[in-house]
């Protein structure tokens, strides 16, 4: 890749990259870190990564790096649940904007990438297993499980209007 192409892939791509991360962080400056972290690899890697296949290699490194973000702010933070009453959320009208973001944020992590990757940034099955590092079979069944766990979350329109 030259130096004209990975200037290239920093405009084309730097946007969704950081939307993606941002969607399941839901902290900008970490959204931040991890854009930059996957362009410092990519310039590392330059050499050996083909200007037709960057797409994928950015989104593939920005989820894993992603990833290993999380699995060390579990280790360092200790997480403490509390269950809120789901029924009271729905009482008070908050936008439908609002409710899909906690919705997504209930499902597990996994489901809630490749729900993202699909629906929010339009990647077919095949390009979301070669970021994930699933097979498209496996990719199929954890879209269907996170859509039908935000339908189950939103439950109708009537109650969410």
């Amino acid at each position: 890749m030259t130096v004209q192409e990975y200037n290239q892939c920093v405009d084309q791509f730097s946007d969704g990259v950081y939307r993606f991360i941002l969607k399941n962080l839901k902290d900008e400056e970490k959204a931040k870190d991890i854009v930059q972290s996957t362009y410092e690899k990519l310039w590392v890697k330059a050499d050996g990564v083909s200007f037709n296949k960057a797409r994928s290699y950015i989104f593939s490194t920005a989820y894993h790096t992603m990833i290993d973000t999380i699995r060390k702010d579990k280790r360092m933070e200790e997480m403490i649940e509390t269950k809120e009453d789901e029924a009271s959320y729905f009482l008070e009208y908050k936008g439908i904007n609002e409710i899909l973001e906690k919705g997504l944020q209930k499902l597990p992590e996994i489901q809630r990438s490749v729900i993202l990757l699909r629906d929010y940034e339009g990647y077919s099955y095949e390009e979301i297993g070669e970021i994930t590092q699933l097979n498209e079979s496996q990719v199929k069944v954890y879209i269907y499980r996170a859509r039908k766990a935000m339908k189950e979350f939103i439950g109708s329109l009537e109650q969410v209007l």
